[in-house]
C-alpha cells in the first residue's frame, strides 16, 4: 500500500517534575505522517476476514462498499478480492461476520460501452475492475469500472453515502437505484420508489433475512438533473410511485468527456422525514472532495488516539487498520431526529442519546468493548443507553442485535459483562435500570436458561447446535458479572444466588477424565467423548477451546485441573497437540496454533494463562507470534472472521502489552510490548505511556516492569491506573524472567478498578 504523506500539527506537551523523580516524565509523541496514510481497508477482504473496503465514519450508519453481486460464505460483505466484477455500490454492510445480510440500495452507472450480462448475478449490470484502478482510506474509496470507462468514488458522513461518477462523453449514460437487489440470505420484503423532481428521489426497502424486518428509509439527490428514467417492479416496467418486491429505477443522461456526476443516499430506518433530516444536517451541497477530507479528517482524530514509535512499516500498517477496523461497528441506528426502527418493531425515539445497534456481543465483549472504555470514552455512555433501550423495548437486554432486531445468533447474555464493566469503569447511565435488565435477562427461560436454573447446567438435546457445555460455561461467567453488580449495589441475595450459579461450569466437569462435558437431562455424561472433536456441545469450538473459558474463576479451575502442573502439562498440550491430516476442521476453526484457534473468539484469553501458573515467559511469546503470525499487511490479513471489531481489538490491546482475560474486571494482564513506545491520549489531557527498552525481534521477554518509576506489585495494571494517565515502562531481554512475576498479586474472583 502507497503511504499518502501528510502532517498533523500536535501541541508538544512537556511535563516536567521535581528532580527526586516521584513521577516519571512524560511526553506527547509527535506524529509527522498522517495516520489514516497508514490503514490498508482491504486487509481481511481476502480469506476469512469478510471485511469490506468501502467508504465509512467510525460507527456510522452508512457502510458504502461495493458488492461483487454474487452471493457465497466469501462475499458475505459483499465484496471478495479474489473476484473480478463490480455489480454496484450498496450502503450497508456487515464487518467481518458469517452473516450474510444488509446490502440495502445498490446503484450502478453504466452507458453504451459495455452491454453483458451473467446469470451469476442475476442478470444485474457489471463491470470488469483490476485492483490497480482501485484505492481505499478512511472514509473513502475508488476504482475504475474498466467495461465502461466510468471512475467511481465513494465517500461518506454518519448517515450519508456520497458518490461521484466520472463518465465519458456518452448520450446513454444511466444510473441505476435498484432496491431488489439481494445476495446471501437477504431478501426484500417490500421496496417503494418516487419521485420528488428530477434531481430527488426516495424510497424505501424493506427486507428480511438473519434480522428478520430491516427497514431502511432513504433520500438521493442528483448534482445533474436526469433526462428520463424507467421504473421497474418485478421486472416489469411500472410508472412512479413504484411498490413491490422488487422495484428498481433506470436514470438516464447525456454526458460530456469527464463529466462528474454526485450522487448523495441519505438515510434513516424510521421514515423519510428522518432520511430527509440526516440530508439537512450532513450533506447540504454536492461538494464529494469536502466530505472526503471531513471523512478523513474524523478517521485522523481518532487514529490519533493513540500513536506507536516503530520502524517496521507493516506493523504500523497493521495497527493502525486494527484501529479503523476496531470502530466499523457498533453502527448509528437513529436518524438526527432520535428516531429509529425499535427491536419491537416500532418506531422509537432516543431521547438525550444516539441509538447504536449492530452488537456483535458473544465477539465484542471479550474485547472491543473494554478497549472501547479506554478510547471511546465519549461513546460508551450511548451504547450502554442503547443496550438498555433494546431491553426496554424488549424485555431482555440483547444477545447479537443489528438494524433495531434480535437475531439471537450466538449464545450467553453477554451485554451484561458490558454493562457490569461500564458500571464499575463510572460511565454515566441509569444504574437501577441497567442491574433490572441483567437481572431479569438472566432469569428468562428461553436458550435452555429454564434447564440451566432447573438443573444447575444446560443438558444436550436435540437441537442441532446444542451447545450445551458453551451455554453452561458462558452462562456461568455473565452470572459472576451480575454477582458483582448485585454485591457493590448491596442486593446481597441477589449477589450469592448469582454467585453460587457462577460456580455451574464445575457441574459439567468430569473429574475422572479431567475435561468439562455435556450431560444428559439425569446428570450422565455423553459417550463417547473425544476432546478435539467438534461436537454440537460447543459453540463453534471443540472441549479443548472452551476448557479454559473460566475467566471469572481461574484459580478454581486450575484446582479442578489438579493443581499448578498439571494445568501447565494441559495448557502445553492446547499449543502443541496439532490437529492430524485427517481431522475435519470446520470453517470458524482458524489460526490454529495446536488447538488453539485464534481465528475463533473462544480462544482469545487462553495464551495470557501461563501469567497464572508463574510462567508469563510463556504468554509473552505466544503473544508475540500471535502477533506475528496471525495478521498481516495483505488483504488476506486475518486469519479468520474479523467479527465487528473483536480480532482487530485483540490487536491492539495485546499489541500495548496488556489484555482483560476477565473483561469486566477492571484488570489488565500483562502480555508483552510491541512497540517500543505508545501514548494513549485519554480525556481531560491524560496521557498514558508505554516504554519497552531494548524491544527487539530476540528482546521479546520481560526483565522488569515499573509503573510510574515503581516496580508493579500485580501481574494486571487496572483500568484505573490507565485512566488516570502514567508511564508503564518495560524492560526487555533474550531470555525468560519468570522469577519477576512469582510474587506479584494475581486477580482474585472479585471486581479490581
Amino acid at each position: 500500500m502507497s503511504l499518502q504523506k501528510g502532517f498533523i500539527y500536535v501541541i508538544i506537551v512537556v511535563v516536567a517534575f521535581a528532580c527526586k523523580k516521584e513521577t516519571p516524565t512524560a511526553s506527547i509523541l509527535v506524529s509527522k505522517e498522517a495516520l489514516t496514510s497508514f490503514v490498508n481497508p482491504f486487509i481481511g477482504t481476502d480469506g476469512p476476514g469478510n471485511t469490506y473496503p468501502g467508504a465509512t465514519v467510525p460507527f456510522g450508519m452508512v457502510q458504502l462498499s461495493p458488492d461483487i453481486g454474487i452471493p457465497g460464505w466469501d462475499r458475505i460483505a459483499g465484496y471478495f478480492y479474489q473476484d473480478s466484477i463490480i455489480t454496484g455500490f450498496s450502503h450497508t454492510h456487515l464487518t467481518g461476520t458469517g452473516a450474510g445480510d444488509l446490502y440495502d440500495i445498490l446503484v450502478m452507472p453504466t452507458n453504451s460501452k459495455f452491454s453483458k450480462r451473467i446469470e451469476e448475478n442475476n442478470y444485474k449490470p457489471f463491470s470488469s475492475y483490476q485492483h490497480d484502478k482501485e484505492k481505499a482510506s478512511p472514509g473513502y474509496y475508488s476504482v475504475d469500472l474498466l467495461d465502461y470507462e466510468i471512475k467511481a468514488e465513494l465517500t461518506a458522513t454518519s448517515r450519508v453515502g456520497i458518490h461521484r461518477y466520472t463518465f465519458p462523453k456518452d448520450t446513454a449514460t444511466s444510473i441505476h437505484v435498484d432496491l431488489g437487489y439481494a445476495i446471501n440470505w437477504d431478501k426484500p420484503t417490500d421496496t417503494y420508489i418516487e419521485k420528488i423532481n428530477e434531481t430527488t428521489i426516495r424510497g424505501y426497502r424493506k427486507s428480511t433475512g438473519w434480522a428478520k424486518d430491516q427497514r431502511i428509509y432513504f433520500v438521493m439527490q442528483f448534482s445533474k438533473p436526469f433526462l428520463a428514467y424507467e421504473v421497474f417492479t418485478n421486472e416489469k416496467i411500472d410508472t412512479l410511485p413504484a411498490q413491490g418486491l422488487n422495484t428498481r429505477i433506470v436514470l438516464h443522461y447525456n454526458t460530456s468527456e469527464k463529466e462528474q456526476i454526485i450522487v448523495k443516499t441519505a438515510l434513516s430506518t424510521a421514515s423519510f422525514e428522518g432520511a430527509e433530516a440526516s440530508m439537512a444536517q450532513e450533506t447540504q451541497d454536492f461538494d464529494f472532495d469536502k466530505y472526503k477530507e471531513e471523512a478523513r479528517e474524523i478517521w485522523e482524530k481518532e487514529l490519533q488516539k493513540i500513536k506507536i514509535t516503530t520502524t517496521d512499516q507493516d506493523k504500523k500498517a497493521i495497527f493502525y487498520t486494527m484501529m479503523y477496523q476496531s470502530m466499523l461497528a457498533p453502527t448509528l441506528l437513529s436518524d438526527p431526529l432520535g428516531t429509529y426502527k425499535g427491536a419491537n418493531d416500532t418506531i422509537m425515539k432516543a431521547e438525550g442519546f444516539e441509538r447504536y445497534d449492530t452488537f456483535s456481543l458473544w465477539d465484542t465483549f471479550r474485547a472491543a468493548h473494554p478497549l472501547y472504555t479506554i478510547i471511546q470514552q465519549e461513546r460508551v455512555p450511548d451504547m450502554i443507553k442503547s443496550l438498555l433501550a433494546h431491553y426496554q423495548e424488549t424485555g431482555v437486554l440483547p444477545v447479537w442485535s443489528m438494524q433495531g432486531n434480535e437475531t439471537n445468533m450466538m449464545i450467553g447474555y453477554h451485554a451484561v459483562p458490558v454493562l457490569v464493566d461500564a458500571y464499575f469503569k463510572g460511565f454515566d447511565f441509569d444504574v437501577n435500570l441497567a442491574y433490572e435488565a441483567c437481572k431479569k435477562s438472566a432469569m428468562v427461560d428461553q436458550r435452555q436458561i429454564d434447564s440451566y436454573k432447573k438443573l444447575n447446567y444446560v443438558p444436550v438435546d436435540q437441537h442441532h447446535e446444542n451447545w450445551s457445555v458453551s451455554k453452561t460455561m458462558e452462562y456461568a461467567y455473565d452470572d459472576w458479572c451480575i454477582a458483582m453488580f448485585a454485591k457493590d449495589l448491596g442486593k446481597e441475595e441477589d449477589y450469592r444466588y448469582f454467585l453460587q450459579r457462577s460456580q455451574n461450569w464445575k457441574n459439567l466437569y468430569n473429574e475422572q477424565r479431567s475435561w468439562i462435558q455435556p450431560k444428559d437431562t439425569l446428570g450422565r455424561f455423553i459417550e463417547p467423548f473425544i476432546p478435539k472433536v467438534y461436537s454440537p456441545y460447543y459453540c463453534e469450538s471443540n472441549a479443548w477451546q472452551y476448557y479454559w473459558f473460566v475467566p471469572h474463576d481461574i484459580k478454581g479451575l486450575i484446582q479442578k485441573t489438579g493443581g499448578k502442573e498439571r494445568f501447565t502439562q494441559k495448557l502445553d498440550s492446547m499449543f502443541s497437540y496439532d490437529p492430524m491430516p485427517e481431522d475435519k476442521l470446520p470453517i470458524f476453526s482458524t489460526g490454529m496454533i495446536g488447538q488453539y484457534a485464534h481465528g475463533n473468539e473462544p480462544s482469545h484469553h487462553v495464551a495470557y494463562l501461563y501469567n497464572y501458573i508463574d510462567q508469563p515467559s510463556k504468554t509473552q511469546e505466544l503473544i508475540r507470534k500471535i502477533l506475528e503470525e496471525q495478521y498481516k499487511n495483505q488483504p488476506n490479513g486475518h486469519c479468520g472472521n474479523e467479527d465487528c471489531g473483536q480480532m482487530s481489538s485483540w490487536y491492539i490491546l495485546s499489541a500495548l502489552g496488556f489484555y482483560p482475560v476477565n473483561p469486566a474486571q477492571g484488570a489488565y494482564m500483562i502480555g508483552t510490548p510491541f512497540f517500543e513506545e505508545v501514548e494513549i491520549q485519554l480525556p481531560n489531557n491524560k496521557v498514558f505511556h508505554i516504554v519497552a527498552k531494548g524491544l527487539s525481534e530476540e528482546n521479546k521477554y520481560i526483565q522488569s516492569v515499573l509503573f510510574n518509576e515503581k516496580p508493579i506489585e500485580n501481574v494486571f495494571i487496572t483500568h484505573k491506573e490507565i485512566s488516570n494517565g502514567g508511564v508503564l515502562e518495560f524492560e526487555m531481554g533474550n531470555t525468560p524472567n519468570d522469577s519477576l512475576f512469582i510474587n506479584l498479586g494475581l486477580p482474585e474472583n472479585n471486581h479490581i478498578y
